[in-house]
């Protein structure tokens, strides 16, 4: 009976390694980099412990001949996330951290601002989405402000839903996890990583920072897609303050042995690196999230009933099959990581260009080849998501519009606007008055401010792109006291001189 079963399995590997289409994944590529026009890529495909294909696509950087090869590296934004709580396991492991303990065992100056949850908070809570916490981003997205001030800064923040009720993605809460890997190891997250991750797995190439990564020989450069559909080289954007969350760089060569031992049971090339259990506990539901939006959308196509969040990695049926997955996108650049355990498929796949479905829609049709489904083009089908996704911001900004209020003016002269407004998380606001417009300072941004209606001010990016709205409130004397931003209120503390 056993040497029938292994035959039967003998027989699974080798048909699938014989329907193994290469030219159908170089196909599947090259439609994709024309249908978004990314200047570069690459992916990596494993099964198992073995590396089906890996190839780089297009150029590093816009108008060069040099190409992306799978070594180049790519900023991978947030699937950074799983290396920490796959540090986390190791460290659970270890009996050095547990993934019910309080988050103040480790990160004593960790607060939250809702009484019942800054006292209940657990490494869990930070690491599945369930804080209560919505994203702010701006504490540390360009902020000056270091780690340990962002993981203060956040514990002032006014939670917007209950403790454990909701799942909202927080990059800070990341951080915080990330931090309490580096005192629960008596080193710091990089050392960490690099030590008990990156070393064993043989991963040689990858790094922590921008700083590194624009040194490194073979490296991308970033692209963006303006309005106007043109293609832009921008700086890499450093991501030094909210490493654990998003800093790694990597190419798939490096990340194809990352998606092997994912795939595994804790061990790499015969060594235990950490336990299964905790492994799995990694990529074992959490929270439920609610398939809604753009994803309701998706999922009539993926085939999707239910989707759920793990330790940093989505979960999610995909036309008949399970799914673990994460994306990471940051300037310039959007990478897929995902994990089709049953099958021991693994996918990782880094572009150079942001906004872009490229990834996923790569992924869909690679799985779609690899797992034997009916083929879809996922390219149109993206691309008609992101249609949609566009109209209806036009359409909000259409109804902001027609509820604009016509020939109203500032309740008080622009002058009377100018100072300096603080927030006890967000810091300081300045509001100038220049060539006759106010102007808003924070945080190394600058802004034009455009008058919308009443006292309320949208504000402009340097291309003159709507980015959000000020609104401004009087006090009873009549002065202007406090600006609505960024969703928090701002309060007057110094006239302009």
């Amino acid at each position: 009976m056993l040497r029938k079963l292994c035959i039967v399995l003998l027989l699974q590997v080798a048909a699938f390694a014989q329907a193994f289409d290469r030219a159908a994944v170089d196909r599947i590529m090259q439609e994709a980099l024309a249908a978004w026009q990314v200047p570069g890529a690459a992916i990596a495909i494993v099964r198992g412990d073995e590396v089906l294909y890996m190839k780089g696509f297009g150029v590093r950087e816009r108008g060069e001949p040099k190409p992306v090869t799978p070594e180049t590296l790519f900023a991978i934004g947030s699937t950074s996330k799983a290396f920490t709580t796959t540090a986390m396991a190791m460290l659970v492991d270890e009996g050095k951290m547990g993934w019910d303990e309080p988050v103040r065992k480790h990160v004593e100056f960790f607060r939250l601002s809702d009484p019942l949850a800054d006292r209940n908070v657990t490494l869990r809570d930070l690491v599945s989405h369930r804080t209560g916490l919505s994203r702010n981003d701006a504490l540390w997205y360009g902020s000056p402000w270091g780690r340990e001030e962002i993981i203060r800064r956040i514990g002032l923040v006014p939670l917007t839903q209950s403790f454990r009720s909701t799942w909202q993605y927080q990059n800070i809460m990341f951080l915080t996890a990330g931090y309490a890997v580096g005192v629960a190891s008596k080193s710091t997250w990089e050392e960490f990583v690099q030590k008990r991750i990156f070393d064993p797995l043989g991963i040689a190439g990858a790094n922590f920072s921008v700083t590194v990564a624009e040194k490194a020989p073979d490296h991308a450069t970033p692209h963006r897609k303006t309005k106007d559909s043109k293609i832009e080289r921008i700086p890499w954007r450093n991501l030094d303050n909210i490493g654990p969350a998003s800093s790694i760089n990597a190419g798939v060569a490096d990340l194809s042995k990352w998606l092997r031992f994912q795939l595994g049971d804790g061990t790499f090339q015969g060594k235990r690196l950490v336990s299964a259990k905790n492994l799995e506990e990694t990529h074992t539901p959490q929270m439920v999230m609610r398939i809604e939006g753009p994803a309701k959308e998706l999922a009539q196509h993926t085939e999707t009933n239910q989707m759920s969040y793990g330790l940093a990695w989505f979960i999610q049926d995909y036309r008949g099959h399970h799914l673990v997955w994460h994306s990471g996108g940051i300037d310039g650049f959007i990478t897929n990581v995902t994990l089709a355990p049953k099958q021991k498929l693994g996918i990782a796949i880094v572009s150079n260009l942001s906004p872009t479905s490229l990834p996923p829609a790569v992924r869909n049709s690679v799985l779609d080849l690899l797992l034997g489904l009916p083929q879809k083009d996922w390219n149109a089908i993206y691309a008609e998501q992101v249609k949609n996704t566009e109209a209806e911001q036009k359409k909000r900004q259409a109804e902001r519009e027609a509820k604009r209020r016509k020939g109203t003016r500032p309740s008080r002269d622009l002058a009377a606007y100018t100072g300096a407004y603080e927030d006890p998380a967000y810091g300081t606001a300045r509001i100038s008055l220049e060539d006759g417009s106010l102007a808003l300072q924070w945080n190394g941004w600058k802004r034009r401010l455009e008058y919308f209606h009443f006292d309320t001010f949208t504000a402009l990016d340097r291309n003159e792109e709507d980015l959000d709205q000020l609104v401004f409130h009087l006090g009873a004397d009549g002065d202007v006291a406090t600006v609505e931003y960024l969703g928090q209120t701002f309060k007057r503390v110094k006239k302009a001189e």
